[in-house]
């Protein structure tokens, strides 16, 4: 039987177990809400208003309508999605996801700063999140940082997978 000083060994050596575990659900988990994201484009279009008041991207309504901007939109997430799945085969092609998907984030994110509504009250002085747009944008600061952690993870296997078949 197991005392209880050799409780905080065990967990120790479950520790890489529990990164492995992280790092798949992470990825995959990025892929999942890339790939449904993307899809409910095509479906519904959620980010008219975000659009319209971006100075990055409103724009793209003086040529294309809203219609097209969100299926390509979707079909660029649902890309991001399908190249960072294929890390362990190609993982040049998870890095050019990866990649996509900081873009795509970047873009979200500054939706937070140009749209009417982010910040539904000050209380003591702190903003407070409107629940839409607001805190809808913000999981996208999470989604951001798993992005870049599995651009650089992909960007290290490629240079792995380069030297080895050497």
């Amino acid at each position: 039987m197991a005392n209880v000083s050799s409780i905080p060994i065990s967990l120790e050596r479950a520790g890489s177990r529990i990164s492995v575990a992280g790092r798949l659900v992470s990825r995959y988990g990025l892929v999942v809400v890339l790939a449904w994201i993307g899809a409910g484009k095509y479906v519904k279009m959620e980010s008219r208003v975000l659009i319209e008041h971006s100075p990055l991207l409103s724009w793209l309504y003086d040529f294309l309508s809203y219609r097209t901007v969100a299926t390509s939109l979707g079909s660029m997430e649902i890309i991001a999605a399908a190249f960072i799945a294929v890390h362990l085969r190609w993982p040049r092609v998870s890095a050019i996801g990866s990649a996509l998907a900081v873009v795509l984030f970047l873009g979200t994110l500054s939706f937070l700063f140009t749209t009417p509504g982010v910040v539904d009250t000050l209380a003591d002085g702190f903003p407070v999140l409107s629940a839409q747009p607001g805190q809808f944008l913000l999981k996208d600061l999470v989604l951001i940082g798993v992005a870049l952690w599995t651009l650089g993870d992909s960007l290290e296997a490629a240079q792995r997978k380069r030297v080895n078949s050497r």
